[in-house]
């Protein structure tokens, strides 16, 4: 079931891959078009020896000011004079939001980028299942690369039947970053609980701020919330996949609920606006808390370097573990020069790209690399202490569900409930109907 939904999906891509073809777009979102022209280029002019791969990621390199991808970007630059004259990469680039679909479009039309970033979970799952990614244990084993990395452990969402097919290029948590001037104004504490966090919320906003920035137009960042609440409540995934446990049992309608409660702290905006809006509206002075993954830190950093200084970290209240996730890049099976992707794979996880993961992206590196915490993000710091003082992590809801469908449904019934198009009961009842009509056999 799960290789037929995604090659339909394929087929669907395949109109898109038309239109990337007879489309210009502007340079944030249509670098698969420019890009490819650039590499065939290198194809024409380079000596026939040089090897020419791509690499596919989800932020514009030239465009950026988001630290970690420009710590991509130097890697490349970096990797490209390494190599040259033997091997030379070509970024492809778009959006986060178009990604998926911009990938897909280019695996339809068996332009599979040689190297591509994915999250782990369900969407890791459909490149793997169908064999777009290649397994990579073959590269990793090789000059002691695997025995770099902190433990096996960091592999775990990336092996399938004992293979590895992505390699982790960070570790990232999701917590509530908060502005400690703004907490200290209104006489506010860390919350530790759900009352506390109301609590916090409504000193908040009698002291004239807007408590909670979020973005509802980018439903994962909505959803990450819910998930937070939803651990809080105590849902099973596990045993709401096999059937032993249901939606209605009355855990997601009490996270419904409170979701429909804490609400009334957003910013006004939030049905609307995206997440890079909502991340600057924090970084910005427009409000008190950010809910979302340290992956910002570099972003919030890069674009406001003052805001460090009075930006602190808490987790989120009335739970003990914690979401964690990394992004990783997978290697096509189809790619012409498999000796050339893994050495560029190897590249985002070496020494001086990992120590700039901590000291200037803000990230968790994932390997044993040596790095100096004074030179990294001071939030970084507050992230490690909350990551370490936790009982465990668990991953996104919406990549911890059985398939990639299955997580945007729940997202986008969180989104139905924020609006008030869907009441929590009936949100618990459309998702036990959805489970048994695509999750349970």
């Amino acid at each position: 079931m799960r290789k037929r939904r995604f090659f339909a999906t394929l087929m669907s891509a395949a109109m898109l891959a038309t239109t990337l073809t007879g489309c210009g777009g502007n340079s944030s979102n249509s670098g698969s078009s420019s890009n490819s022209g650039a590499s065939n280029s290198a194809n024409n002019s380079g000596s026939d020896k040089v090897q020419e791969i791509t690499w596919m990621f989800w932020d514009d390199l030239n465009a950026t000011s988001d630290p970690v991808s420009i710590g991509y970007r130097e890697t490349i630059e970096r990797f490209n004079k390494d190599f040259e004259g033997k091997y030379h990469v070509t970024p492809i680039t778009t959006n986060l939001e178009e990604y998926y679909n911009n990938l897909n479009a280019h695996v339809s039309a068996k332009d599979t980028p040689d190297v591509f970033i994915v999250s782990p979970g369900p969407q890791l799952t459909d490149y793997v299942e169908p064999g777009v990614a290649a397994p990579l244990d073959e590269y990793l084993n090789k000059d002691g690369w695997k025995d770099s990395f902190t433990s096996d452990a960091v592999f775990t969402q990336q092996t399938y039947d004992g293979k590895i097919y992505a390699v982790p290029l960070n570790t990232a948590a999701a917590c509530c970053f908060y502005n400690t001037e703004m907490f200290e104004d209104a006489g506010a504490s860390i919350p530790k609980n759900w009352d506390e966090l109301l609590d916090t919320c409504k000193k908040l906003e009698d002291a004239g701020y807007t408590p909670i920035t979020i973005s509802a137009g980018t439903a994962w960042c909505l959803s990450m919330v819910a998930g937070y609440l939803c651990e809080a409540e105590g849902v099973n995934l596990p045993k709401l996949a096999d059937g032993s446990a249901s939606w209605e049992d009355g855990k997601l309608e009490n996270v419904c609920n409170k979701l429909v409660t804490l609400s009334k702290y957003f910013q006004r905006t939030a049905a609307g606006d995206t997440n890079d809006v909502a991340t600057a509206n924090f970084y910005n002075g427009e409000a008190a808390i950010l809910i979302q993954g340290s992956w910002v830190i570099g972003q919030m950093n890069g674009a406001n370097p003052d805001f460090e200084s009075k930006c602190g970290v808490f987790q989120f209240p009335g739970v003990e573990r914690i979401i964690a996730k990394s992004d990783s890049l997978c290697m096509s099976s189809t790619t012409k020069y498999p000796e050339a992707a893994a050495t560029l794979i190897k590249y985002f996880t070496d020494d001086e790209a990992q120590k700039y993961t901590a000291e200037k992206g803000g990230k968790i590196p994932v390997t044993k690399v040596q790095y100096d915490p004074a030179a990294a993000p001071k939030q970084l710091s507050y992230v490690m202490d909350i990551f370490g003082n936790a009982k465990g992590t668990f991953g996104f809801y919406n990549e911890s569900m059985p398939t990639t469908e299955t997580g945007a449904h729940f997202d986008d019934t969180m989104v139905a409930v924020f609006l008030g198009d869907m009441k929590p009961a009936d949100a618990a009842k459309d998702m036990e109907e959805f489970y048994k009509a695509n999750c349970r056999k």
